[in-house]
Order: C-alpha cells, then structure tokens, then sequence
C-alpha cells in the first residue's frame, strides 16, 4: 500500500471514530477527547515497541507486546532497569496494567474503569514536566459522554475500541502527525468561524513558511516562534522546508489552555525532541515573550487574532512595547500586530493579515499610523 493509500486509510478511520462522539456534544468540545485518546494511545503503542525494542524481541501484535511487558515487569531481576530505560528513551513510562491495549482487553472483559484511564492520564503528566496538565481538557466523568457513570463508562469504551487497531505507532515520518492535523483541521470545518484560535489552513501555513525558509534551508540551529501558535501547526511546517529539520528549535505562545495542549500533542506526534520546543501558555498581548527566554528567533510564522477586545488599561503606556506610541489602541482593537512586532530584530517575520486590517482602524489613531509606516 502506498503511504497516499496509507494516509487516506488512517484519516478515514480517524474520522469514523469521531462519529461516536459527534451525536453528543459541538466539534469544539470533542475534539479534546479525540485528539487525546489518540495521543494516550500513540505514547502507549510507544512503550510497547519500546520494551520490544530493548528487549530484543519481535512482536507480531500490540497483544503480543503487552504479554511481554507483563512478564519482564513482573520480573524484579529486569523491571527495574527496563522502567529507568524507558524513561530515558521516552521520558515517561505506562504501567502494563494501564497500556491503552491492557485497557482495551479489560472493555471486552467488561471490567473497564474510567479511573484506570484516569490514572494512566495523571501518571503521563507527572511523569516529566513537558508532559503537565496535558490531559486537563478531557473530563471522563462529564455529563456529555452519557448521564450515568455506566453511559459515560460506555462511550469513551466504544471511542477506545474504535482506535485500538489503529497502529499509530508504526507510521513512517510525518504520516500521523499529518493524520492529527487532517483532524485538526476537519474540527476547523466543523466548528466554523471560532476554529481559527486553533488551526491555520495548509495551504496559506505552507506558503508563509517557505518565504521564511527562502535561501535558508541548510542552516542548521534554525529558532522559529509562533507567538500565537494555536494547535502548532503553522510552526511545524518548517520541518517541510529545511534540510536541517532535527535541529530546528520551535518557541510558542498560546493563551487558550486546550489549544496549547494540543500543540505539545502535535510535536511530540510530529516526532519533535522534547528538548526542541519550547511552549508557554500565556497571553502574548499581556506578557509577551519572557524576558528569561530568548527574543531573536530567526523565523516568526504568525495567524494573530484580530480586533480582539483588551482593557486598554493606562499601565501599558509604561509598557516598551507601547510606550513609545503615546496613546494605546482603543478598547475594542487590542494591538496585537505591534506588541509582537517589537520583540524581534534580526528574524524574517511572515504574518497572516486579513485584506480589512489597516482599514479597521482609523489612521488618526497613533499605533495604527506607527505601524502601517513601519510596513
């Protein structure tokens, strides 16, 4: 099977194990309890091969491999080196008792509990600071997933066993990180206007990001930064365009809490090094960049929200970033464009402006004037 034929199989089966969820709750709301049984699944199909891998065993199955961590974690002669191998290799560590397969057999068995997902979930988060939080957004026990402990019980059990052939693990490159963003974005579709805090389309990512890389696709050591990086996939391009993809360093900022936690899903499933990116769930508008962080980055891929309202409040003409304005933008135009532009000096900046921006703003208004000179 050709990875064309390959992709469209996984996206089809991806989007089929959407439909379970689909009749129950708006595209914004399941999209955190897809996209994150998905990822719980990729880290535990992760362990699996993992052990095999250290073990120096074959496996033909997920079922196969998870006997196989049962026995040699039960083995106290190899358990303990196996557990501190895994963690150095993958930075966290499934018990086999909670492998996405294991709990997979416990929904035939009958004897699956939500908790049992639930404590997979904390244990992953606790695991390595990358990891914190990260499953926040997906509330097993919410009223949507069914009215009763046995209903809620019951759907994300019919969610598990749609995903559980799904061999997430054993695709080549970027195909499920591209699968991810196929979902990514057919939520987009799905949830209308609102999906653009989340989700910039392909096709305007992939042109921004070439005109950064332009004459720079052998540079290794590349930093680019998204302050505004909703699900991460305007930034993840750059592995597309350069020849020296291992060594990109990816600095993000989201504010939403439920997008930022799919963009470190998102790089991780794109097989970006923990050590390689670097994301804060913070306001932009209000922070900006810590000033702990480095500011020179050497690309700025952006899609800003515009015309957002801000409190306009009187302090931020103390603010550098600001001050030199003289007059802030009016409460109902939060300046994002010139709070970001500010921070960088030697970087190629692409940002996404819909034809209305200048025309929004009145030409009497300071920053809007400062800025349109300085385009």
């Amino acid at each position: 099977m050709s990875q064309t034929d390959l992709s469209r199989e996984l996206y089809q089966s991806l989007w089929n194990a959407a439909d379970i969820l689909r009749g129950q709750m708006e595209a914004n709301e399941y999209k955190s309890y897809l996209l994150g049984l998905i990822f719980y699944k990729y880290l535990s199909d992760n362990i699996l091969q993992a052990v095999c891998d250290n073990l120096d065993e074959t496996f033909e199955s997920f079922q196969q491999a998870q006997l196989l961590y049962e026995e040699n974690f039960a083995d106290t002669d190899v358990s303990e080196d196996l557990i501190e191998v895994l963690n150095d290799d993958l930075g966290y560590v499934i018990e086999p008792s909670l492998t996405f397969t294991k709990l997979v057999q416990s929904i035939h068995e009958g004897t699956f509990q939500l908790e049992s997902l639930a404590q997979s979930f904390r244990d992953i988060e606790q695991a390595n600071e990358k990891f914190e939080n990260l499953f926040e957004d997906i509330d097993l026990y919410a009223k949507k997933l069914g009215n009763t402990p046995q209903k809620q019980n019951k759907t994300i059990s019919e969610v598990m066993k749609q995903l559980n052939d799904l061999n997430v693990s054993g695709h080549a490159g970027d195909i499920l990180g591209d699968a991810y963003e196929y979902l990514i974005g057919q939520f987009a579709s799905d949830s209308g206007k609102k999906a653009g805090e989340f989700y910039t389309p392909q096709a305007v990512s992939h042109l921004m990001t070439q005109i950064v890389f332009a004459g720079r696709e052998h540079q290794k050591g590349m930093s680019v930064y998204d302050p505004t990086m909703g699900s991460g996939s305007l930034l993840l391009n750059a592995k597309r365009y350069s020849k020296e993809a291992s060594t990109i360093s990816y600095y993000g900022q989201e504010l939403i809490t439920s997008t930022f936690n799919l963009a470190r899903m998102n790089m991780m499933l794109h097989g970006v090094a923990i050590e390689n990116y670097h994301l804060s769930n913070h306001d932009t508008l209000d922070e900006d960049w810590p000033i702990t962080e480095p500011t020179d980055f050497d690309g700025v891929l952006m899609n800003p929200p515009y015309s957002l309202k801000w409190s306009a409040d009187s302090g931020f003409l103390q603010d550098p970033r600001f001050s030199s304005y003289g007059v802030l933008a009016p409460k109902s135009k939060a300046p994002i464009l010139p709070s970001s532009f500010t921070v960088f000096t030697t970087s190629s900046i692409m940002e996404l402006w819909p034809l209305s921006f200048l025309t929004e703003f009145s030409f009497e208004e300071q920053p809007s004037k400062r800025f349109a000179s300085i385009c």
